[in-house]
């Protein structure tokens, strides 16, 4: 009888942000190797078909870099990162595309299994993400940063109820393909939308004042507060641009940002509908 009744508490709590949230957009990036693993795949997508049956609008950003790395290597094709960013020839360009229209499929038919309307789009060929060449110290190829976000097909199909499945290439000034980095383009199709949140999954539990110590997550930060924490090293390495892409979208009109791990189950309901929250949230 205890659980039930504490199931109900649950319930009751979520109840006002369920409320507050109806008919508002939520902008989801998930990547990287949480991504890839079926268990955890599951879960958050089970989460996600909870938030868009309780009204709320849905886009999902997906990246897919370990899978691409690991064809890469299949192939023998060589693998090369500057400062975090693919260095994208034809050859790499094509693998790129591939492995992202798969991962898109398979998230796209995996909603649908568990009952939600699911569509694909994708960022370039359904003209949505436009971009220039990216610069750095050496040639990245067809790497592109972003100039503009149309969001119109993501809205009539948001409005048609539909979860959009996001894929992360854009088109560049020549009319060409170019990958495009999957925090970043969930950033700014966050704030092309204003969106009510951008949350960012990843397989760390949020930022951490200390790594080494488990009870030193940082649970809220503001935009100075965390410029603060990048310049201090305490926020390195990979979670710096998805500490950047938040900080960019609370810029641009995004209410809230969370960086929260997906490895706990159903975490993305958790920080969303309760009180406490699981992750970290980034705010104004």
């Amino acid at each position: 009888m205890e659980d039930i009744i504490k199931k109900a508490d649950v319930l009751i709590e979520a109840l006002p942000y369920i409320k507050k949230f109806q008919r508002k957009t939520m902008v989801i990036k998930y990547g990287g190797s949480i991504l890839g693993e079926e268990k955890i795949r599951k879960v958050v997508l089970q989460d996600i078909v909870f938030l868009n049956f309780v009204g709320i609008h849905i886009v999902l950003v997906h990246g897919g870099g370990p899978n691409i790395s690991e064809r890469m290597r299949l192939e023998g094709k060589k693998t090369e990162f500057v400062d975090g960013m693919r260095v994208t020839d034809e050859e790499t360009l094509i693998v790129v595309e591939e492995e992202l229209r798969r991962l898109n499929k398979l998230i796209v038919e995996e909603l649908i299994q568990l009952g939600a309307k699911a569509i694909s789009l994708d960022g370039k060929s359904d003209e949505i993400i436009f971009v220039k060449k990216k610069k750095a110290k050496i040639d990245l190829g067809f790497v592109g940063q972003i100039v503009r976000i149309d969001t119109q097909s993501i809205l009539k199909n948001l409005y048609a109820g539909y979860i959009t499945v996001i894929i992360p290439m854009g088109k560049g000034e020549d009319m060409k393909a170019y990958n495009v980095n999957a925090d970043e383009a969930a950033s700014y199709i966050a704030s092309a939308l204003l969106a009510e949140k951008l949350v960012l999954l990843t397989n760390v539990r949020g930022i951490m004042r200390n790594p080494e110590e488990f009870n030193s997550l940082l649970s809220t930060l503001s935009i100075d507060e965390a410029k603060e924490l990048i310049k201090e090293k305490v926020i390195q390495e990979g979670m710096i641009p998805k500490v950047e892409a938040c900080i960019g979208a609370l810029q641009k009109g995004v209410k809230k940002t969370h960086i929260i791990d997906a490895r706990l189950p159903h975490s993305l309901l958790i920080e969303i509908f309760t009180d406490k929250g699981i992750g970290t949230e980034i705010v104004k």
